[in-house]
């Protein structure tokens, strides 16, 4: 059994096809949460990584048990520097404690050795002298495939080897993205039908039982024509589908991207679920995370059944 279908397993379990996206940043914790633990404000990057962190335990107390997996975006965290690294990887250390399934939300590629240092990093292992040890420990990662296979095989080869998997970048959700993936070739394909083509073939040794293979795809909620395409040209895909909500994507857009049996996809929610609060007034931060997730499950379970898809 591969990693794409262990999660599936427990979207099915969960009855809950959502990954909630810690993009955690300072702007997103409420006033009263830093003063409590940081009466006397925030003013270095150690302590602003230690509120994230902070913050990012109690989301993850409070949607272990209806969620099925984080994505860590790691942007969020580099940009504190050291501090914030070390905050990311005891993000994820936490989230596996909680028995969530991570996904690294890191978008890396090179070629050749470089592009084998990230799949190592992410979702491999490092060599050392007394044996291989894991560096981040995501269970996914998400990539670019802009480099082609050279910048790929060594992540599938971590994935066969890992158990493990990886999310190349396909058609992804942000209002420019037709600008280079909808370009057309001679042969009538998109730039990201090429693509898709491609992860199809590139995931072909890592398929498991039902199909799926451990390379998925990146296809964005707020294309959902594309979307319904995609899933008929990658049958052995699974879908990580960003947009949803605060990107304005609904459940009905995304009904598309799963297959017959309401499985094949996995869709994104970050801020609706991070910022929640600042719609449910008085209400803590987690709790009001957990009533947003609990709705979105709600959407998205419904707008399967009406799509005749119900998830199994």
């Amino acid at each position: 059994m591969n990693i794409m279908e262990k999660m599936s397993e427990r979207i099915s379990a969960m009855k809950n096809p959502t990954v909630a996206g810690l993009d955690t940043r300072m702007e997103y914790l409420p006033e009263e949460f830093v003063k409590g633990i940081m009466p006397n404000g925030i003013h270095s990057f150690e302590e602003a990584a230690q509120a994230i962190y902070q913050y990012n335990v109690r989301l993850i107390d409070a949607l272990c048990d209806i969620v099925p997996a984080v994505k860590v975006q790691v942007a969020y965290y580099e940009m504190y520097g050291p501090a914030g690294m070390e905050a990311y990887e005891k993000t994820i250390r936490y989230a596996h404690e909680k028995n969530m399934l991570v996904m690294a939300d890191v978008k890396r590629n090179d070629i050749g050795t470089t592009a084998a240092c990230y799949a190592n990093a992410y979702i491999g292992k490092t060599e050392l002298p007394d044996g291989a040890q894991r560096g981040f420990s995501s269970d996914m990662a998400t990539i670019n495939p802009y480099l082609g296979v050279d910048g790929i095989k060594p992540f599938t080869d971590a994935c066969r080897e890992n158990g493990t998997g990886v999310f190349v970048l396909v058609k992804t959700s942000n209002p420019s993205s037709g600008q280079l993936q909808d370009m057309k070739f001679e042969d009538g394909r998109t730039l990201y039908e090429a693509v898709a083509d491609l992860v199809e073939e590139w995931g072909e040794e890592t398929r498991g039982e039902t199909g799926y293979s451990a390379v998925g795809a990146v296809v964005g909620a707020t294309y959902p024509q594309q979307g319904v395409a995609l899933r008929e040209r990658m049958p052995h895909t699974f879908f990580l589908v960003p947009g949803y909500g605060a990107q304005g994507a609904t459940g009905a857009d995304i009904a598309g991207c799963f297959d017959g049996n309401g499985s094949g996809a996995i869709v994104n929610a970050s801020r609706s679920i991070l910022c929640a609060w600042k719609k449910r007034e008085g209400m803590p931060f987690d709790e009001a995370a957990r009533e947003e997730a609990l709705r979105m499950r709600e959407d998205l379970c419904s707008s399967l059944k009406a799509a005749g898809k119900e998830l199994k």
